[in-house]
């Protein structure tokens, strides 16, 4: 501590002396009495202020780091447990889905059910990665608004889903969910449906050619119960097929309420039975 410069007994000698860059040079010491360490500078510190020789260092690592994670998956056949039941969407589930995509559904509601207690008994079994394999993109929102719709297939009957997307706040009171009865005005052909499937296919979607050239006969027979659907039901595997919507034409409304009657009623979980990680 500083003594008093007016105490009789003071002695400058006995202040701490600041020492400057230039006397700590000659004396061999770093100003202030530093600690010994700080005398020398580690690898680590020349790492740091050397910007060039940061960067190439944070490459290396992120290198090695990309290698380890990516390197194995060019040895794996398949990184999604395959499950039974699962198949590409038909083509009027398929044309469903964009419209539901081109309506922002996702911002509201999310396609994932994650395994814990109150999401598995609210909404069912906790999503599966297989059941988004040809999704392109994936629906699993990152926020619910409206309760996820990883299983709604099912749960309502084409008229509750219809009076809901004609006026949410008619069967949902607390609704915030805007109105789409247009979509049972605007009615569709399937006129470009097989292009479409062949897009996805080009991504990995296995539609086989006899799925694509009868593409807009299948689109069309699953929204009309008095055609000759079976074999649609035979490439499709539970295919829904009626009148969605009770009206004469195919709509939008009949494509976006056989996307959601489909979602998540392909996988048998009273049979399913999840293999163990390796």
């Amino acid at each position: 501590m500083t003594k008093d410069p007016r105490d009789p007994n003071y002695d400058p000698k006995d202040d701490p002396k600041v020492v400057t860059a230039g006397e700590g040079a000659k004396e061999g010491k770093l100003p202030n009495e530093l600690p010994p360490e700080t005398e020398t500078i580690t690898f680590h510190q020349r790492l740091e202020r050397n910007a060039t020789l940061l960067l190439v260092a944070s490459f290396l690592v992120v290198t090695v780091g990309g290698v380890v994670e990516i390197a194995p998956l060019f040895y794996l056949e398949n990184t999604i447990e395959k499950v039974e039941g699962m198949r590409p969407y038909s083509p009027l589930e398929l044309e469903g889905r964009n419209i539901y995509i081109r309506e922002g559904c996702y911002v509201c509601h999310s396609q994932m059910i994650r395994p814990m207690r109150d999401e598995v008994e609210r909404y069912g079994h906790y999503s599966l990665a297989a059941e988004s394999m040809y999704d392109h993109p994936f629906q699993w929102g990152s926020k619910r608004t409206g309760p996820d719709l990883a299983r709604v297939g099912g749960r309502y009957s084409d008229e509750w889903h219809v009076d809901h997307l004609m006026d949410p706040q008619s069967v949902v009171p607390e609704s915030v969910m805007p109105k789409y009865a247009f979509l049972a005005d605007t009615p569709l052909d399937g006129a470009y449906i097989g292009e479409e499937m062949a897009v996805h296919r080009f991504v990995g979607v296995p539609y086989d050619d006899e799925m694509i050239a009868e593409a807009r006969a299948d689109f069309l027979a699953q929204a009309d119960p008095d055609s000759d659907w079976d074999a649609l039901v035979e490439r499709y595997p539970g295919a829904q097929v009626r009148n969605f919507d009770g009206l004469d034409a195919v709509t939008e409304m009949d494509a976006l309420i056989a996307y959601l009657q489909m979602l998540g009623t392909l996988v048998d979980f009273s049979t399913f039975t999840p293999v163990a990680s390796r």
